[in-house]
Formats: C-alpha cells, sequence, structure tokens
C-alpha cells in the first residue's frame, strides 16, 4: 500500500505550525512551482509543475482548515496534545485581521504573471549562459559520471564558473538550501519533492541531464538516511 503523504512536508511546515505558518507555507510552495519559478525557465514540465501545485492546493485545503485538519492528525496520530479549539478561534482572527484576498494575490504574483513573449524572451536571454574554459578530462569525467554526490555537484559548479551567488539566481533556489544540497546536509534538506525540484534546476543550469542527475541525488540521499 502506497505510503499516505503527509501534507505538512509538502507544505514544509511542521505539525503543529499555527495558521499564519500555514500561510506562510502554502505561498511559499506555490511560489517555488508558479509560472515565474520553474517553469519560467523550462526547468520542470508543466505537467510536473501542475501535479506538484495540485498536492500543494491539496495539503493547503485540507491543512488550513481546522475541523479537516484535526480529522486528518487524528486518522495519523499527530497532534494529540494540540488544542483546536484554540487553532479554530486563531483562524477565524488571522482570516479577520491579516489576511483579506487582496494580501494573498499579491504573494503570489497572480497579477504579475509573465506573458508568453516575455517567458521566451527571458529563457532565450544570456542570464544562463556558462562561461567557462573547458577542461577534457573533466569534461569526461561528467560524461561518464553516474553518480551525482553534493560534492561532485559542487566540484562542477565550480568548474564550470558559477558561484553560489550566481547559482541562487540561475535556479531561484536560496543559497541556504543550496549549500544543504551540496553538504549532503539530509537533516536540513526540505521535503523529498522540492529537493527534486531544486537538483533538476541546479543541473539544468549546469546544463547536465537533469534527470539523472535528480535521480542520481535522490538515490544518495536515500542511502545516507539508511
Amino acid at each position: 500500500m502506497e505510503k499516505q503523504k503527509n501534507y505538512y512536508d509538502v507544505l514544509e511546515i511542521p505539525a503543529t505550525a499555527t495558521q499564519e505558518e500555514i500561510q506562510q507555507g502554502y505561498v511559499r510552495a506555490k511560489n517555488a512551482y508558479s509560472l515565474d519559478s520553474l517553469a519560467l525557465y523550462s526547468l520542470m514540465t508543466k505537467e510536473e509543475c501542475d501535479s506538484i501545485l495540485n498536492l500543494i492546493e491539496e495539503a493547503y485545503s485540507i491543512i488550513s482548515d481546522p475541523l479537516k485538519r484535526q480529522q486528518y492528525d487524528e486518522a495519523r496520530g499527530l497532534n494529540k496534545d494540540f488544542s483546536y479549539q484554540d487553532a479554530n478561534r486563531s483562524a477565524e482572527t488571522f482570516k479577520r485581521n491579516d489576511t483579506p484576498d487582496s494580501k494573498l494575490d499579491a504573494q503570489l504574483g497572480t497579477n504579475n504573471i509573465p506573458s508568453e513573449g516575455n517567458v521566451k524572451r527571458i529563457v532565450a536571454s544570456q542570464k544562463f549562459a556558462l562561461n567557462f574554459e573547458e577542461d577534457p578530462e573533466m569534461e569526461e569525467k561528467i560524461s561518464q559520471a553516474i553518480e551525482f554526490t553534493g560534492d561532485f555537484l559542487k566540484e562542477v559548479r565550480e568548474y564550470k564558473n558559477v558561484d553560489i551567488l550566481r547559482m541562487s539566481e540561475m535556479t531561484k533556489v536560496s543559497k541556504t538550501y543550496l549549500k544543504y544540497i551540496e553538504d549532503e546536509a539530509i537533516t536540513k534538506l526540505p521535503a523529498t519533492v522540492y529537493v527534486r525540484g531544486f537538483v533538476y534546476q541546479y543541473a539544468k543550469c549546469l546544463k547536465l541531464n537533469p534527470e539523472i542527475v535528480a535521480a542520481s541525488y535522490l538515490n544518495r540521499i536515500k542511502e545516507l538516511k539508511g
């Protein structure tokens, strides 16, 4: 039987998250897989982004509703000492005072979606050009690689003359997460679905095969977790 999805992991929030933390996690997750992030730079297919966005919406629809959240938690043995009565009052206060629809729309950038023409121009820009001196020995090492560890990804990044700040700008992934990926800091990495997306972007920007790199890295993380 397939393991049930953990909606808290999908939104990257703790099981005891407040209503504000739930909304922040939702906005952060939506922005990570919106048109102007992954799909904009052709780093993931539209189908992949849509699948993840649907999961995010599914998670938010349950966790943001105190009653549905309580039922969800009880079914999984979570938050046994959590006060859903307090959470319900907190939700009403938060909705009334802090989260008008216009504010949420602004956070999600719904009024700033670029046109198809702009997307094509951005994708075609020199922002993603790599300027480095090719080393035949290193090129051979990359072409023959079947395992992509954090150390090796860092080695390729430095070889291709991309510092961590530029990689962050290219991938739209924070420098902190990029360093966690390279250091294989498994206890600090987010949910697997996000790690795959981040590594996919990382590989794409370095002109590596993103499918192979992402699969290899996730297998590596699985082995480290034991």
